[in-house]
């Protein structure tokens, strides 16, 4: 068997790096060939391993981010959907990436990040059940740029797609993302957030609403400690939730718990920190309360609502927290949502349950 994965023991040096080769090229002339075939031999399946296996370690060493788009182009584009070849190239597909991850983590750090996030995008693109593992393996890595792109490969639409088909095995998968995904929602910034809240609104698993919840107390815990980025991720969120709402669900006091809370947080936030927030955050944080008030707030009580958006526009204030009082409740009386829906808020330190939200406290 030729010697592919010399290279691998190679990609090892430093002084590898420095000097690769910044011209992408590979192949496909064999592989074009096979991909046309209504029935392969074993030679065939040898063609399509050879192919990725030479596409992975071009893309491993290959510097220029235009040649690196150009080459998973490729290896995508070589996908094919005769059962044999389909197989075989995500088999091969599963060794050979597994190869390239496992090396770049021998690399100094800056190199470790470019060949590991190159990877996961051409995992991403894939969208192949077979390479799920591969990306749950870098959930754990100390990048930012990794965990996003590792969820990205979890959660991406080719993949929920693929998930929702039905069966038990692609139930337990998409069940063990949503675990996976749980524990490393604390340490996440909103733009992963932000993926694995699109995958809870697309995949068909019960266990994706704990993962909601989960966002959803985080994002309330950022508000609280005056730690929250990015607020318009808090449009997404607050949709998703209401959309888990509907009447007779065992569920529905959990899910309204958390949609009034952080609705509460939100509109607390613009109200109180006026002269903490940016121009950006009161923006972000308008473009959430209107558009919520517009989608979510009045079908979940039946009747068109406008309060919150007239009271930004004249900015003012009083009017704004009365109608979130009204709507929302206090401390010695439910809003309208809590009565339509049957829901309480906590329970707070001592165990007990409110009426209403819980207070967000004065900025640092």
């Amino acid at each position: 068997m030729r010697a592919k994965w010399a290279f691998f023991a190679v990609l090892a040096a430093f002084s590898f790096l420095i000097a690769a080769s910044d011209s992408a090229a590979v192949d496909t002339t064999a592989i074009n060939a096979v991909r046309k075939k209504g029935v392969l031999t074993n030679q065939d399946l040898q063609v399509i391993d050879n192919f990725l296996a030479d596409a992975v370690a071009e893309l491993v060493r290959t510097q220029k981010f235009t040649d690196i788009a150009r080459l998973r182009a490729v290896i995508l584009s070589q996908q094919g959907t005769q059962q044999q070849y389909a197989q075989q190239y995500s088999v091969s597909a599963l060794k050979h990436l597994t190869s390239g991850l496992q090396a770049a983590l021998t690399l100094p750090a800056e190199f470790r990040t470019r060949i590991t996030v190159n990877l996961l995008i051409l995992i991403d693109g894939m969208a192949d059940l077979r390479l799920l593992d591969l990306s749950v393996a870098m959930l754990g890595s100390d990048s930012p740029i990794v965990r996003y792109w590792a969820v990205h490969g979890l959660t991406n639409p080719g993949i929920i797609a693929k998930l929702n088909v039905g069966g038990a095995a692609t139930d337990q998968a998409a069940g063990g993302i949503v675990k996976k995904l749980s524990g490393i929602v604390e340490k996440s910034d909103p733009a992963t957030l932000a993926l694995m809240t699109q995958f809870v609104g697309g995949v068909k698993v019960s266990q994706a609403e704990d993962l909601l919840l989960q966002i959803a107390d985080a994002r309330i815990r950022q508000y609280m400690a005056w730690k929250v980025k990015y607020e318009l991720l808090d449009g997404s969120v607050l949709k998703m939730l209401a959309e888990k709402m509907p009447a007779g669900s065992a569920r529905t006091s959990a899910v309204a718990y958390r949609f009034g809370q952080l609705y509460s947080c939100a509109i607390q936030r613009y109200v109180v920190g006026k002269a903490f927030l940016s121009r950006t955050q009161r923006q972000q944080l308008t473009s959430v309360l209107v558009d919520v008030e517009e989608n979510c707030t009045s079908k979940l009580i039946g009747a068109p609502r406008t309060a919150i958006k007239r009271a930004i526009e004249r900015g003012d204030d009083t009017a704004l927290m009365t109608e979130h009082n009204r709507l929302l409740g206090t401390d010695s009386q439910a809003g309208e949502l809590a009565a339509k829906i049957k829901f309480v808020y906590g329970p707070d330190a001592s165990g007990k349950k409110r009426n209403g939200p819980f207070a967000l406290p004065n900025p640092p």
